[in-house]
C-alpha cells in the first residue's frame, strides 16, 4: 500500500507532466516564415556612361517584410541594397559590351524571390579624348504625381561627342538616371506631404558630368485623408552682412495648423544644428530667423527646416536652400 505523502507526490508529478504536454501541444514549435516574396517587376537598366549602368525596379507588391534587394549581372550577384531602395548604379563595366541584369527580393526570414525578367543593356563605346563636359540641362520643370511620385522635364544638353545619360539629383544626391535621348523622368518612392528639391546633370560616355541645372521644388500630395501640407512654405535663405558681421537670414510661412507653431528644427548640410523656439507668441504671418555665419566669403550652406506640429509630431521639411556667403541665396 502506498503511503499518502508518496501518493501525493506521484499525483503532483503526473499533473505537471500533463500540463507540460498540454503546453507543448497548444504552443508547439514556432512556425517559420517560408513564403518567398514575389519577383520585382518593372526592372530597367540604362547605361550611364561607357562603364556604368543604372538599374531600377518597382518595389515588389505587398512586401512589408522585404528587407533587401539583390542585383545580378548574368548569374553573378553584383550589388545588395536595403529594402527601402529600388535603384542602384553598377560601376566598372566594359565599354562596347552587352550585359543582362536581374533583381530579386529577400525578406527578414531569408527567403528570396524568383529573379525578375532579365533586362539587356549594351555599353556605349568609350569616347576618344573626350575631356569636355556637356552643357547643363535647362528649363527644368516638375510636378507631383500624387503622394509618392514626381515627373520632371527639361531641355536637353549638348556635348562635343554626345550625351549618354541624364542624372537626377535630390538635394545633392544622385537618385536616378535616364537615357541621354530622354528629356523627362519619373521619380517614385517619395514620401507624402514632403517638399523635394531636384536638379539634373548631363553625362557623356567619357563620364564627364555637366554642372547642375536650375533647381525645382516639388511638394508631394498628402497621404489619403492626410489634410493640408505640414511643410513650411515659401522658404527663403539669404546672406546678409551688417557692420562687417556675416549672417544668414531665413524666412518662411508657417504650415497651417489648428494652433500656432512654436518650434522648428534647422538642418545645415543635412545635419540637425539648432532648435528654433519663440520666446513670446509666434508670429502670425511670415516668420524670420537669423544666425551668425562664421566662415569667410564664398562659404556654402545648405539649409532646411521643419515644424513641430501641435500634436507633437514633426512636419514635412521645407525646400532645401543653398546660400553662398556675401553672394545672396538661391
Amino acid at each position: 500500500m502506498l503511503r499518502i505523502p508518496r501518493l501525493a507526490a506521484l499525483l503532483r508529478a503526473a499533473s505537471l507532466t500533463g500540463a507540460a504536454c498540454l503546453i507543448l501541444a497548444v504552443c508547439g514549435p514556432e512556425e517559420r516564415d517560408s513564403q518567398s516574396p514575389p519577383a520585382p517587376a518593372g526592372v530597367t537598366a540604362r547605361a550611364g556612361s561607357a562603364t556604368s549602368v543604372h538599374v531600377m525596379w518597382d518595389q515588389a507588391a505587398g512586401t512589408a517584410g522585404v528587407t533587401g534587394y539583390e542585383v545580378f549581372r548574368g548569374g553573378e550577384r553584383v550589388k545588395a541594397v536595403p529594402g527601402e531602395k529600388h535603384m542602384t548604379d553598377i560601376e566598372g563595366l566594359t565599354p562596347s559590351t552587352a550585359y543582362t541584369f536581374t533583381v530579386r527580393a529577400r525578406d527578414a526570414a531569408g527567403n528570396v524571390s524568383p529573379h525578375s525578367s532579365a533586362v539587356p543593356v549594351t555599353m556605349p563605346a568609350p569616347a576618344v579624348d573626350d575631356g569636355v563636359a556637356p552643357t547643363p540641362p535647362t528649363k527644368l520643370t516638375g510636378r507631383a504625381d500624387g503622394a509618392r511620385a514626381a515627373t520632371l522635364a527639361w531641355a536637353g544638353s549638348t556635348d562635343s561627342v554626345g550625351v549618354t545619360s541624364y542624372d537626377i539629383y535630390q538635394s545633392g544626391t544622385r537618385i536616378h538616371s535616364v537615357s541621354g535621348s530622354a528629356t523627362a523622368a519619373r521619380v517614385t518612392g517619395l514620401r507624402p506631404d514632403t517638399v523635394y528639391t531636384f536638379t539634373v546633370r548631363a553625362r557623356d560616355a567619357g563620364d564627364n558630368s555637366s554642372s547642375a541645372s536650375g533647381a525645382v521644388d516639388i511638394t508631394t500630395a498628402p497621404a489619403k485623408g492626410g489634410g493640408t501640407s505640414t511643410a513650411p512654405a515659401e522658404f527663403r535663405a539669404v546672406s546678409v552682412t551688417e557692420a562687417g558681421a556675416r549672417a544668414i537670414e531665413l524666412s518662411w510661412v508657417p504650415p497651417r495648423t489648428d494652433e500656432a507653431v512654436e518650434e522648428y528644427q534647422m538642418f545645415l548640410d543635412g545635419t540637425l544644428t539648432t532648435t528654433i523656439r519663440w520666446g513670446a507668441a509666434p508670429p502670425a504671418g511670415r516668420a524670420t530667423y537669423r544666425f551668425d555665419a562664421g566662415d569667410g566669403p564664398g562659404a556654402t550652406y545648405r539649409v532646411k527646416i521643419r515644424a513641430r506640429l501641435p500634436d507633437g509630431n514633426w512636419g514635412a521639411f521645407s525646400a532645401q536652400r543653398t546660400v553662398v556667403l556675401d553672394d545672396g541665396g538661391t
